[in-house]
C-alpha cells in the first residue's frame, strides 16, 4: 500500500499537472521566465499547505480599510474543516463561565457562535436607552428588545454601526456593553459620536469607524483609542464575555472607560455643550454586542455625594452595604444612583495618554475638576 499523501503533496501534484498542461500550449514562452513563474506558484502552494496544516491565517488588517480577509469566514471548506480567518480574543471575560472560558481550538467560527451566552453581569431590568432601529447600518439586526445588536448575519463585506435611541443630554450617563460573540477581525469598537456620524458610510470598507473623524471617539478591542483618525494605546484587549463600561459626564466634560467593571482611564475631556449618542461598530461576521446597563441622572448634590463616597470606599462591591443608612434611604439610593455606588474607579495599571483630549487616570483630573466646580457652587 502507498503511504498516505500529505496536503502539501496533493496541492503540489495538482499544481504541477495544471502547469504541465498549460506549458504544452505555450512553448513559445521563454524557458527561464516560465521556470521562474513555476517556482513562484510552487512556493505559494507550499505556503498555503503550511497555513492549512497549522490552522491559522494572518489578520489581514489594512490601516487604510481598503481590504481585509479577517472579517468573514474562509472559503476553503472543500479542502479542510472551516478555519477561522483570525483568532478571536480569549481570556478577557468578565466571568469564568464555561461558555466564556478559553476553550480548545474550534473547527469553525460556527461552533464558536453556537456557544450559549451567559447572563453574568446582566442584573438590570430598567434601561434608559436601547439601540435605535432607525439609525443603524443595513448589515445589523436587533434582538432582545433592541438591546442586542447582531452584525453581518451571513458574511462581512465592510463596517456596520449603530447608535442608541436617545441623545445623551446634560447630566451623568453610564452604560455597559457586553461582547456576546467571538471578538476578531479588522475592528470591533464601542464609543460615542454626534448625530453627524454617518453609520452606513463604510458599509463596503473594513475600517475603525468610531474615531475616524472629530465627531466620534472609539475604543477598539485591540486596546487602541481612536479620535480624529489618530490612535493611541489605551488599554489591554477585550474579547468575548468582556464588559465595557462608559461614563459620560457632560457637566465636567469627560468620557471614562471601564473594562470588566474596573476603570481603564479618562479617554476625553472638554466635552461640554456637545450632544452625543452611544455607538458601537463591527467588521466581523456574525458578531454581536448587548447593552446590559444604561443609566442616567442629573448632576445634583446627591450624585456628587454618592460619587465621593464611592471613591472613599472603593474596595466594596456595593458602597451601600457598608453605609449605616436607614433601609428606606438605601433603597432610594440604590434605585436612583446604584450604578454610581458600584463603579470601580481604581486602576491596576495606568494606560498611556491619548493626546490633549485624553487622560489615563480615572480619578486624578476628573476628581480635581469636580472639586473645582464644587467650590464655585
Amino acid at each position: 500500500m502507498q503511504p498516505a499523501r500529505t496536503m502539501a503533496d496533493l496541492i503540489r501534484t495538482s499544481t504541477d499537472a495544471y502547469l504541465s498542461q498549460n506549458s504544452m500550449a505555450r512553448r513559445t514562452r521563454s524557458s527561464r521566465a516560465w521556470h521562474f513563474v513555476l517556482s513562484g506558484v510552487r512556493r505559494e502552494a507550499d505556503s498555503r499547505a503550511v497555513a492549512l496544516a497549522t490552522g491559522t491565517r494572518g489578520w489581514g488588517y489594512d490601516s487604510d480599510g481598503q481590504h481585509s480577509d479577517s472579517d468573514s469566514e474562509p472559503e476553503f471548506s472543500s479542502l479542510s474543516p472551516s478555519i477561522p480567518s483570525a483568532i478571536p480574543v480569549t481570556g478577557e471575560s468578565y466571568c469564568n463561565c464555561e461558555s466564556q472560558s478559553e476553550a480548545p481550538y474550534f473547527s469553525s467560527l460556527h461552533a464558536l457562535h453556537r456557544v450559549k451566552d451567559c447572563q453574568c453581569g446582566e442584573e438590570d431590568e430598567y434601561f434608559d436607552w436601547v439601540w435605535d432601529d432607525l439609525n443603524k447600518s443595513t448589515a445589523t439586526l436587533l434582538t432582545c428588545d433592541n438591546r442586542k445588536v447582531n452584525f453581518h448575519m451571513e458574511y462581512s463585506c465592510g463596517t456596520a454601526a449603530i447608535r442608541g435611541n436617545k441623545e445623551l443630554a446634560d447630566g451623568q450617563h453610564f452604560w455597559e456593553i457586553k461582547m456576546t460573540s467571538p471578538v476578531y477581525g479588522t475592528d470591533m469598537m464601542v464609543g460615542i459620536g454626534t448625530s453627524d456620524v454617518n453609520l452606513d458610510k463604510y458599509r463596503h470598507t473594513f475600517c475603525s469607524l468610531l474615531g475616524k473623524d472629530e465627531d466620534s471617539w472609539g475604543l477598539s478591542y485591540t486596546g487602541l483609542l481612536h479620535h480624529k483618525g489618530d490612535k493611541t494605546n489605551f488599554s489591554s484587549r477585550f474579547g468575548q464575555g468582556s464588559i465595557i463600561g462608559l461614563h459620560l459626564d457632560t457637566w465636567h466634560g469627560t468620557l471614562t472607560f471601564f473594562k470588566n467593571r474596573k476603570c481603564i482611564g479618562v479617554a476625553a475631556t472638554k466635552l461640554q455643550n456637545k450632544k452625543f449618542y452611544p455607538m458601537v461598530c463591527s467588521t466581523a461576521a456574525k458578531s454581536s454586542m448587548k447593552v446590559i446597563r444604561s443609566c442616567a441622572s442629573c448632576t445634583s448634590l446627591q450624585y456628587l455625594c454618592c460619587y465621593r463616597l464611592r471613591q472613599l470606599l472603593p474596595n466594596y462591591v456595593d458602597t451601600l452595604e457598608v453605609l449605616p443608612l436607614p433601609p428606606g434611604l438605601k433603597q432610594v439610593l440604590h434605585n436612583k444612583l446604584g450604578w454610581v455606588l458600584s463603579m470601580n474607579y481604581s486602576t491596576s495599571k495606568p494606560s498611556s495618554s491619548s493626546g490633549s483630549d485624553s487622560d489615563s487616570s480615572c480619578g486624578s483630573d476628573a476628581e480635581a475638576c469636580q472639586r473645582k466646580r464644587c467650590r464655585r457652587t
